[in-house]
């Protein structure tokens, strides 16, 4: 038999979901999932509860799309999950968004391209920001653990016999940075004389 399991969401223990049940219950829910928590959280352990318990033709009904999820990507991939059971999803303040419809698949079809699109528009602004930031001779990445006058003591302490241990708690860094410089230092002199061509 399928069956339409309701899903209430509140920020806040402040807020109550008591007008998201109501609603729910008189949509025909017999069973009802909510939870405290932020739309942004990954854990949702309540929806996780409702999702686990989908089965093919059971319907997922909330009251309002921003109770399900508060950004695109995730509603998506909540949307994938439900579907993958053979279920649907069910807004009542949102009656396009309903994937019992034709109309209400289309929507959801147009979401995954927007959503496509967004990540796409991101990726390219990054990529132009960091060609923008290399052309103004911006270094880019990390900043070094320690500046040129501290890598060049460090190096000449090694030299005398400093283990990587007492370098490491000497300048408070990890060790595996110690070894990193002294490697580049070391790969850096062999550059700067190379050994004469055999003959």
């Amino acid at each position: 038999m399928n069956c339409a399991f309701g899903y209430a969401r509140v920020s806040t223990r402040s807020q109550t979901t008591d007008a998201q049940e109501s609603l729910l219950a008189e949509a025909g829910c017999k069973e009802i999932f909510t939870e405290t928590e932020s739309g942004a959280k990954q854990s949702r352990p309540e929806l996780e509860r409702l999702l686990d318990k989908l089965r093919e033709g059971d319907t997922v009904v909330i009251v309002k799309l921003d109770r399900l999820s508060r950004s695109v990507s995730d509603l998506l991939m909540i949307v994938q999950r439900i579907e993958s059971c053979g279920a649907h999803l069910r807004s009542l303040r949102d009656p396009l968004l309903d994937t019992t419809t034709p109309n209400g698949k289309l929507v959801f079809g147009l979401f995954g391209l927007l959503a496509a699109y967004e990540r796409d528009l991101t990726r390219e602004r990054t990529l132009d920001g960091l060609a923008a930031a290399r052309a103004s001779g911006k270094r880019l990445g990390r900043p070094e653990a320690l500046n040129g006058d501290q890598r060049e003591s460090l190096v000449k302490l090694r030299r005398e016999g400093w283990s990587y241990s007492k370098l490491a708690r000497t300048f408070r860094v990890a060790k595996a940075t110690v070894i990193r410089y002294v490697q580049m230092s070391e790969l850096a002199e062999d550059e700067s004389h190379p050994e004469p061509p055999m003959t």
